[in-house]
């Protein structure tokens, strides 16, 4: 049996200033989310092996990461496999297996080194600890270690006792597994059910009503058919809990569609609430096709109430729903308007926005950040439900779509949604397949390149909210975390991660041209998305 590969404990002092500049980095794209917790929060998974634990720890994390939550997953199979480089068989699991035993303890108290790690100097807020932790004594390890490090702990357990949805686990996921190279899928299975086994021998489930009674958890009961929610301590675990109970494992396919070419789409104009083109409306009749063809009899329809979703929609003939949170990011003061007309009127804007389009806010609009947060209410639905098309618009394509492909914030506001092209995603087992449509129907591109840009000494100016001036740092108010029963000298504060910096000389910019993987290349601009 090899032995673990311990971390160092030391770094170096170059290490340190490396990881202090990556924090502050963390700190920015943690976004408003990244104080909503007076504490970072530990997610520890519990649950015998195929039970989702997995799934629903990346799924997670990829929902709390896109609402601003810097969150990260630590499997420890992963862990186990740099220490025991070879798999042979199911008796790694037994509980009787001592060696086996000390090395799968050492390998869990790793794992939560870099737990500590990344929530301590990192700028991580949340770690999820994907493991089966199925004993009382591994949970009360894991506890202990969180009160050390004033962490919040929040477990998540899947209970699974369906023959059926387990053998589909194993099949789908198990059998392409790092463990188990060039073997047969009924070998597989055997060796998989006996490992199970292995587990069930000293497995404690969690108990509400006496050993877990002062613990938070939730239990997810035969893939969402049935919860348990248990002491739940503050709003991040709220959002975690009402999250879990959306998610359902279930086949299905998202369509993600713009609307058809609309006429300020033609004269480069942001927003407005124009009528379609003359090849709008032929999109909109390949639409239909498209709908036939795909033989998609039990599709859903979602628009925005803007007039050029609602053209495309009425099209296809069928019912659907108007949703208001899938209006088009709000230009403010720049609605209608052309990038060249913004860039002559408000050239300060124009470069802020350059710096930083996620977070940019338009006076009296919104920001990429603040259309996520809008659009949270869509990605739950669209979690519960069947087969969904959405008629959206660009920037809020491109929320939807970062979400169920993982892009940061960094990337997010370039993704490439060109007009009379529908994406359709299919969740897999830990990510989500997309396969894309061109309808060739032409229309103009409204893509705009990321820039690059050179900044000379900007003096430290930033907006608060949409309607305000720009203001100095010190006006930032400080979280509540900080005022009422605090009363050591507060940390600096790194500056909301809704502001920008203004800009008033020494901008260079040059046009990128590379994109973001295969959805980004030029635009002239609908919204300015």
């Amino acid at each position: 049996m090899a032995a673990i590969h311990k971390k160092p404990c030391t770094a170096s002092k170059s290490s340190t200033e490396s990881k202090r500049t990556d924090l502050k980095s963390n700190e920015k794209k943690g976004s408003w989310a990244y104080y909503m917790t007076n504490s970072p929060l530990l997610i520890v998974m519990i649950g015998l092996p195929a039970r989702g634990k997995t799934y629903m720890s990346k799924k997670l994390t990829r929902y709390l990461n896109w609402i601003g939550v810097p969150t990260k997953v630590f499997n420890l199979g992963v862990y186990r496999r740099e220490a025991v480089q070879s798999y042979k068989s199911y008796d790694f699991f037994r509980h009787d297996n001592e060696e086996a035993m000390k090395i799968r303890k050492q390998c869990a108290l790793v794992a939560l080194q870099d737990v500590k790690t990344y929530l301590s100097e990192e700028g991580g807020q949340i770690a999820v600890f994907d493991a089966t932790n199925t004993t009382r004594e591994r949970r009360t390890l894991i506890v202990n270690f969180a009160q050390e490090n004033s962490f919040k702990v929040f477990f998540v357990e899947s209970v699974c006792d369906d023959p059926e949805v387990i053998a589909e686990n194993i099949m789908e996921v198990k059998v392409s597994s790092p463990d188990y190279p060039e073997r047969d899928r009924e070998s597989v299975m055997e060796d998989f059910l006996k490992r199970i086994e292995c587990y069930k021998v000293t497995y404690q489930p969690l108990d509400p009503d006496k050993h877990d009674m002062n613990l938070s958890f939730i239990k997810v009961i035969n893939v969402g058919r049935r919860f348990l929610v248990n002491k739940v301590q503050d709003s991040i675990q709220s959002k975690i809990v009402y999250y879990l109970m959306n998610i359902h494992v279930h086949s299905h396919s998202i369509y993600l569609c713009r609307h058809g070419e609309s006429l300020h789409n033609l004269e480069g104009r942001l927003g407005g609430d124009s009528g379609l083109s003359e090849r709008g409306k032929k999109f909109a009749v390949e639409l239909k096709a498209f709908v036939k063809e795909h033989n998609l009899s039990d599709l859903k329809v979602w628009t925005s109430q803007l007039k050029r979703t609602i053209q495309t929609a009425e099209e296809l003939g069928v019912p659907y729903e108007q949703w208001k949170i899938l209006n088009e990011i709000d230009a403010g003061m720049c609605e209608e308007m052309t990038y060249a007309m913004i860039e002559e009127k408000y050239p300060e804007e124009f470069a802020m926005r350059d710096q930083d389009k996620y977070h940019y806010r338009y006076p009296g609009g919104e920001s990429y950040q603040d259309l996520v947060q809008r659009l949270e209410p869509v990605i739950m639905e669209l979690e519960r439900q069947g087969n969904v098309l959405v008629i959206c618009h660009q920037a809020v394509m491109r929320c939807l779509l970062a979400y169920f492909l993982d892009k940061g914030a960094d990337d997010l506001p370039y993704m490439k949604c060109p007009l009379h092209t529908v994406l359709k995603l299919t969740p897999v087992a830990y990510g989500c397949k997309v396969e894309m449509f061109d309808l060739k129907v032409e229309a103009v591109n409204t893509h705009r390149d990321r820039p690059l840009i050179k900044v000379k000494t900007p003096p430290p100016m930033f907006r608060r909210n949409s309607f305000d001036p720009l203001s100095t740092k010190d006006q930032i108010k400080r979280p509540r975390m900080y005022s009422m029963g605090n009363f050591s000298p507060p940390p600096t504060l790194p500056p909301p991660a809704f502001a920008s910096t203004r800009i008033s000389e020494g901008i260079e910019s040059v046009q990128r041209e590379n994109s973001v993987d295969c959805f980004s290349a030029p635009d002239t601009g609908e919204k300015s998305t």
